[in-house]
């Protein structure tokens, strides 16, 4: 640090690489949670939604895309697998 200024060096950077990685650890985050222990008792669930009508609230939005990154599990487990080999090989 020199007069106030950061010197990033390339690896401590935010590249493309890196919020594709963070993407992929929110939506493994979502696919794993529970409906039944975790949103059902906070009323995060589709089937009450589709009963309020409430579907193109915010509260809808999150709920359509925690299901949708449930429903893709094996995509999202063959992604998981392929980063990890790719990061195995590049270091």
């Amino acid at each position: 640090m020199i007069l106030g200024r950061v010197c990033f060096t390339e690896r401590e950077t935010m590249g493309f690489w890196t919020l594709m990685e963070g993407l992929l650890l929110f939506a493994n985050a979502l696919a794993i949670l529970n409906e039944d222990r975790f949103l059902a008792p906070k009323g995060w669930t589709l089937a009450e939604l589709h009963q309020t009508g409430k579907r193109n609230s915010l509260k809808g939005q999150i709920v359509g895309l925690i299901h949708a990154c449930q429903y893709m599990r094996l995509p999202l487990m063959l992604f998981n697998l392929i980063v990890i080999v790719f990061k195995l090989f590049s270091g």
